[in-house]
Order: C-alpha cells, then structure tokens, then sequence
C-alpha cells in the first residue's frame, strides 16, 4: 500500500490501517483505474475518494444526491482542515460563480456538487480548467435504473463527462447494490470486474427485528419508555404518518424533531442540526432523512411501516450503530403496508419495465416479513451473500416456537396453483383451498378441483399466511406485477415429488395471563363492573371487556392519560366510567404497597381524543377530521365509532356538497374496472358483493362504494 496514503489517514483521521476492501479501492484509483466499492453503512466509504484526493495532485469532485449529505461531509472535513467545498442550490449564483473560480485555481482538494450540475455549460467549462484528481459518485446505486433510489440526473452525468478534456479515474460507491445493479454500474462506467470491491453486507452489530399483530403506537411508547435518552431514527412512508408519529411523540413528551419534503429547507435544516448536535433524541421522517448522515451514536431505527424494497430497509436500517456498537433494528409490519406501497408504486411514473421490477422487489419485500429464516440472513441472501450463519440474535432466531412439518399442507397448496394453471394470486388461492362458495370462484368452476376445500379446517387468513410463508421461503414464485400470479419453480417440484420437507414455526394463541397480585385486581374491577352495569341496567362487557379489564390489571393506569392507554378505554367511557376504576386500582395500589409488582412507567402524555361539539352535525365532524388529514381508522377511534360509519359520514358530506378527494379512496384505473362492472347492471339494482367478487381482490368494498357516490349510483 502506498505509504503516503497510510501516512495521511493517520494525520488527518487517526486511524493507523485501513478497514478491509478500503485498501484494495484506494490503490485502485491511484493506479488510475476505474474502480466500483460495495461496502455496508458505516463502513468508510467516504475514505476511499477522500484518501486519493490528498494523495494526489489536483481536486476530487464528489457527485453527491443531497444538499445535507454535501454539507456534513464539507464540514468535517474543513475542521480537519483539508480545503472542501460544495455547490448547488443552497448558496447564491454570486457564491456559486466564486466557488467555481476557486476551483478552477486549485483552491479545494475536494469539491461536492449535485449532479444536475453537469447539465450546465458554464460549469462543464470550469471543471476543464480544472486540474481533476478523480470523480466519484457517491450512493452510487442512484446511477442505475434497477437501483432502489435512481435518479435520472445521475444517470446523465455520464454522457456528459464525454464533454470533458482531461480523463481521470472515476469511482462509484454504494451500501446496497444486487448483482443486477451491480452490472448496470459497472458496464455505464466500464469498470472492469477486478477493479470492484464488494467487502459484504454483514452488520453483526445489528440486531433486526419483525413485529407484527401490535398496535403501532403502543409499541413505539412501549418501546421508548424503556430508552429513554437514547438517539434513534423513526422512518414513515408518507409526510402525513411522519405529522402524525411526530405529534404523538411530541406530546408524550419526547425531544423529537420531524423531516419530510413537505417542510421548508430551512426548516429541514434546523431538524437535522437539532438531531445531530443530540438536542433532539428521535428523528421521525420519511426516507428523504439520513442519506449521508454521519451520526454514529443511533441506537435504534424503528420502521414504522414495510418500506418498498430491501435496499431501501437496510439502507435506512444501517444509519443505527455506525459506531459499531449493538443497536437495534425495527419493522413494525401489518397487511395493510403492503396496500399502501402498492398505491405509491402504481401511482408513480415509472416505465412498465421498472414498475415491474419494483413489483418484484416488492414482493421480495414482503416475503422478509413472513420469512421464518435469521432475518439478517434473508437480507444477505437477496444481495447474493450466501456465506454466513444464523445470526443468533434477530427476532426470528430467538423464537422458540416449536417447529411442524408442514409439508402435507404445502403440497396441497402447490397442487393447487398447478391445477389453477399458475394463472392466480394469493387470494383466490386460499378460497380455492378454502372451499369458499364466493363467486369468483364458481365463476372459474374452481370448485369442481380436486384441491377445493383441502384445508377447509384452516381459516381463509391461515392458508394465505402459509402461502405467504412458502413465497418467503422459496417454495413458490410470484410474477412481478401489481396483481402477482403465483408459480411453481424447482423447490415446489421437489415438495410435490416428496424429495423435500417444509417445517415451520408453530405459533400458538397467545392468550393473556395474569399473575396472583393482577388476578385479585381483576377480580376487583369486575365486581366494580358488575355494580355499574347493573345501576346502568346494561350488561357488563358493555362497560368494559374482560380484555380490558385485565389489561387494566396488568398495566396499573394511575391517570386519565395513561387509562386512555388501555385497549377498549375510548374518551366517550372513560367520561362515564373512568374514575370510577382510577379510584379501585388506585386503592389497590396502595393497599398492595411495596409486595405489588409494577411495570414500567407508562409514557406521561399521550394526545386527547378529540370530543364531540354538541351543536355540530357529526357527520360533518368526521368530514373536517378527514380533510385535515386523518385515515378513516384514525377518525373511527376518536370518535368512537367505526370505519363504516365514517365512510357513510363522508359520502353524506359528499352529496350535501363538500369536495372528497377521491385519490385516496381509488385511482382511475381502479375507477374504470369497477365502472366496467356496474354498467353491466344496466337499471338493475346494484349488488355489492358479486361486483368485489368478480374484481382483483385487493379493491375493497369501501373503495367500490367511494367509485359508486362519485358516479352518483
């Protein structure tokens, strides 16, 4: 290794060797090849161009994605006192034309610039009177229109580098690249195979987590209750969840800042400089956040919803632990992620090939939320890293569920889709299997199979969980596309012919227990519900469930916040009922004194429910909730009521005159099959369910019914 190289990470950053693959790429570029590194989040790409460029004559200009990303790296790299700018739209056109002069002298070692820069002629000008050391393209996975984040303005870039005059050695850098990206990188920058360095994906001080079946927001208080001061990052999908996390948060007293597109770039910048300077612990955003963010104390990232694709997940997952310390990993996963990023995917403006490949890594997606393998295994395995063990630490690898041969089941399943001639998705499938009667199913003569109603002892959700399971696993292969056809490959051959076992987890009902101290509460507050009930002349459980109760039993509220907490205790019951228990548990409290077991302290604060302006129509207070922002379910809750209530609260407003958006009930396309349907009616009267039976099962009702108001039917 060259030893100046040596000499200046020492000086200049300390360190005395190189990490592996570090090396290897540095000597690359100084050989004047060019080079492509592959290296996991914190592992020290930046080093790899910053190296070179003080080892060599001249400047080193950094193509990088974001205007933050810029600014972090220039700063730290002026108090160690190397000569570093950048230019893009954040400075003046004054300072811009002054910094590019200084660059054309000579005066920076490395300068940071956006790419849509290089669509300028005056500045394609100054980088030729520019003496180049190297260019490197930072996020490199942007360049490639299979990568999880391309950006067309990066791929431009490399026809116009045919315009400059001198030709020095270009490197690409990236974190999560397939081997499919990985291609299309080397082959735009023809890099030769020798001259990539892939060090691995592996980041064993990550612990990665899958939690499923919670409710979001009591994990999150939950969860920070029991980390407090601890610096994490909280990834939403959209600007209007990130609003809502961090309202929650926010109230329930924690130092928590926000970061989304739909902020102002100063107000961006004041977020960012609150979380990195630690003034703020928790960062809530959506995936613009963290691209570049050199912070190295995260503790934890929590997902709050599945992202898109893999890349994008352990992208944003590695931002956790760049000091090498253990940290931890979230992914709180429900079904209803997956239609979210369905509706974001269609509603982008992506070519039908790329949409198609989105579909696919979606689904790749999906699968790492049922998988029962070592969860950082199936992250690895995607990016073609197949030599490693079970990591021993992830959610999956903890579980101690029992494992069951399966393979029966699987054959059934896999018999199925063959005798549906592969031509179905996950749905059909399971009612197939099911032996439901609905009409799409009669309507293919699905039920004369030999296969309909083999587990008709499952439930409908149990089989499309195993089906999903065997996708996750590999024993069965979707089409990419937003509607994925199920297909066999060589594993379901190998099950069909009985050559492989299918084992998984058996997960049992978990029922809630009570220990003694929280059996004798409950007890309690059920003689306390009974007497209510009966002076109120209505049957208990309509006071509280049992559910309730023994969750009451179990967390011990104390106030009005933390009753509002429990599961079953909405505003409208506790008004009515709610000190009443306060004041039991309270008594019990201090009846048990220190023998009593308490949990943790639940979170100080937690938002209010919204209450009901007795003058106001209702229907018109759920129609202003709606259009400030909030989801049918969030209104449901409360107001206490349920989502079929508010549905018909909105079309209500909707034929008394008031705007709907209706994007966020469905899309055109969807409008036009559902339209295609009900003309079919003629003058008939309309029927709901043969219409959802006969259309792509993930149209709900409710998003029939939007189309029908609409259309005035």
């Amino acid at each position: 290794m060259n030893q100046v190289a040596l000499d200046q990470l020492n000086y200049y950053f300390g360190y005395a060797s190189f990490r592996p693959g570090q090396e290897a790429a540095i000597s690359h570029i100084l050989n004047h090849h060019h080079t492509l590194a592959v290296m996991p989040t914190g592992g020290g790409k930046s080093l790899c161009y910053q190296i070179p460029s003080l080892v060599q004559d001249g400047t080193a200009l950094v193509i990088s994605p974001l205007i933050s990303l810029m600014k972090d790296q220039v700063d730290a790299l002026t108090t160690l006192g190397i000569p570093a700018t950048y230019i893009n739209s954040s400075i003046s056109t004054m300072e811009q034309e002054q910094r590019l002069e200084s660059m054309s002298n000579g005066d920076y070692k490395l300068v940071y610039v956006a790419p849509e820069r290089f669509e300028s002629p005056y500045f394609i000008n100054k980088m030729n009177e520019t003496h180049l050391s190297l260019i490197a393209f930072d996020e490199a996975h942007c360049i490639s229109q299979w990568g999880h984040d391309f950006r067309p303005s990066y791929r431009s870039v490399v026809s116009n580098l045919n315009k400059l005059k001198q030709r020095p050695p270009l490197m690409a850098l990236t974190a999560t690249a397939t081997q499919h990206v990985i291609d299309d990188i080397q082959n735009l920058l023809t890099i030769e195979p020798q001259h990539t360095v892939i060090t691995g994906f592996s980041r064993e001080n990550l612990h990665f987590n899958l939690i499923k079946g919670m409710n979001k927001n009591d994990f999150l208080l939950n969860y920070l209750a029991k980390h407090t001061h601890e610096s994490g990052i909280i990834y939403t999908p959209t600007r209007k969840l990130t609003e809502q996390v961090f309202e929650l948060l926010n109230n329930s007293g924690y130092k928590v800042g926000r970061y989304h597109a739909g902020m102002s770039e100063d107000e961006r910048k004041e977020a960012q400089a609150a979380f990195i300077s630690d003034d703020a612990d928790i960062m809530v955003a959506t995936n613009a956040f963290g691209m570049g963010i050199d912070k190295s104390n995260v503790r934890f990232v929590i997902h709050y919803s599945m992202p898109m694709n893999i890349e994008s997940y352990y992208q944003e997952a590695g931002r956790a632990g760049r000091d090498g310390e253990v940290s931890e990993c979230y992914l709180l996963f429900s079904a209803q992620d997956i239609q979210l990023q369905k509706f974001l995917l269609e509603q982008s403006t992506l070519g039908e090939d790329v949409k198609n490949e989105e579909y696919k890594k979606l689904q790749d997606m999906i699968s790492y939320c049922y998988t029962h393998q070592c969860l950082p295994s199936y992250i690895l395995n995607y990016f073609g890293d197949t030599e490693h063990e079970p990591c021993g630490h992830c959610s999956n690898c903890r579980d101690d569920a029992d494992r069951q041969d399966i393979t029966k089941e699987a054959q059934m399943i896999l018999s199925c889709v063959k005798r549906m001639g592969e031509r179905f998705g996950v749905s059909l499938t399971s009612k197939v299997l099911k032996g439901s009667k609905s009409q799409k199913v009669l309507d293919f003569n699905f039920q004369h199979l030999s296969t309909y109603g083999l587990l008709q002892h499952y439930t409908e959700k149990e089989i499309t969980n195993l089906i999903n399971y065997l996708l996750a696993d590999g024993y069965l292969s979707t089409t990419a596309s937003q509607f994925p056809v199920l297909q066999l490959n060589q594993a379901s051959i190998d099950v069909l012919k009985g050559s492989k076992q299918v084992w998984i987890k058996q997960f049992k009902e978990k029922r809630l227990e009570i220990n003694k101290d929280d059996q004798e509460l409950f007890e309690r507050l059920r003689e306390l519900r009974k007497t209510i009930a009966r002076e109120k002349g209505v049957p208990p459980y309509q006071v509280f469930s049992d559910a309730t109760l023994k969750e009451m039993s179990r967390t011990l509220p104390k106030n009005q916040v933390s009753m509002l907490q429990v599961k079953g205790v909405g505003q409208t019951k506790f008004e009515q009922f709610g000190e009443d228990f306060l004041v039991k548990i309270n008594e019990f409290i201090e009846e048990k004194g220190d023998d009593l077991s308490l949990l943790e302290e639940i979170p100080k604060s937690i938002p209010q429910k919204t209450r009901e302006k007795p003058n106001e129509p209702t229907h018109m207070t759920s129609y202003q909730l709606f259009i400030e922002g909030n989801t049918l379910k969030e209104i449901a809750s409360t107001r206490d009521l349920t989502t079929s209530t508010i549905e018909k609260h909105l079309f209500k407003a909707f034929g008394e005159g008031h705007e709907l958006d209706w994007s966020y009930f469905f899309n055109s396309e969807i409008e036009q099959l559902i339209l295609q349907e009900v003309k079919a009616y003629n003058d008939q009267p309309i029927r709901l369910k043969p219409i959802k039976e006969r259309l792509p099962d993930e149209i709900s009702y409710t998003t029939i019914k939007a189309v029908l108001v609409k259309h005035d039917y």
